[in-house]
């Protein structure tokens, strides 16, 4: 039995149903495109997808885009589960264009307020303000029609979260990056930023990303190399966790290019 099956693994249908099976269930691999992560992701960071972490999306044939099953839950999974908690850094299908991979960092789920003023981030859990007082002590907090909002609740956890200095109002026609009203974040849906700030195309212009959307988050970099393609040894076989635990406390050297992206 164990032979008829290491024959058929090494054939080349068997070989073709496992790589396969580990693409559509398992891990895919993602390669960062842009600065809006940076420098958290970086461009040209080869990343493996774990497409387990929230559910089992609909499986698609890669490149192609071609669902191989019918969308059973009307959701984008085949098996349904929990959704991105705040903060996790989360690949996903682009709402206006469902066949290109965005990433991004959840800073808000279904029943949070969120509001921008000066590039600040201010949060209202949807649990409430007696939540707010447990678990954001010595964070700034400002109360507003009776509700508590921290302000940028995420830069103490994750240090490649920044603004860029040289923006500034003037001059600027993204007013998004500076300023918006409150917006309650509707259910089983997520708003979503890039770690740079400044530079990134996100939520604040194209509205939050509906579960069905959330196709997994980052496991690990495999491979990673910069524009003049010299690899960056440091970065191989790096978790997301290893290098925010690595910038803590340093003073970031990052390169703007203009624009957001």
């Amino acid at each position: 039995m164990l032979k008829k099956l290491y024959n058929w693994s090494s054939s080349w249908t068997g070989t073709i149903v496992i790589v396969l099976s580990i693409i559509f269930f398992v891990a895919q691999a993602f390669v960062i495109p842009s600065g809006s992560m940076k420098n958290t992701l970086l461009i040209g960071d080869m990343l493996f997808v774990k497409k387990f972490s929230y559910g089992i999306p609909t499986p698609r044939l890669p490149w192609l885009e071609v669902k191989v099953l019918p969308d059973f839950n009307d959701n984008g999974h085949l098996i349904s589960a929990e959704g991105p908690s705040r903060g996790d850094i989360v690949v996903f299908r682009y709402p206006k264009e469902e066949t290109i991979h965005y990433v991004k960092r959840c800073v808000a789920v279904g029943g949070d307020i969120v509001a921008l003023q000066d590039k600040h981030l201010f949060l209202h859990p949807k649990e409430g303000n007696e939540f707010v007082k447990k678990n954001y002590v010595g964070y700034h907090v400002t109360e507003v029609d009776g509700k508590l909002f921290v302000m940028d609740p995420y830069k103490k956890e994750h240090p490649g979260i920044h603004n860029d200095p040289s923006i500034s109002r003037i001059g600027t026609p993204f007013r998004q990056l500076f300023d918006m009203n409150p917006i309650k974040i509707p259910e089983n849906e997520y708003f979503m930023m890039g770690d740079n700030r400044d530079h990134s195309n996100d939520s604040r212009f194209w509205g939050t990303v509906p579960y069905k959307y959330i196709v997994g988050t980052p496991w690990f970099i495999y491979f990673s190399w910069d524009k003049n393609y010299e690899v960056r040894w440091n970065r191989v076989f790096r978790t997301v966790e290893s290098i925010e635990k690595e910038m803590e406390g340093k003073e970031l050297s990052i390169n703007h290019e203009k624009g957001i992206y």
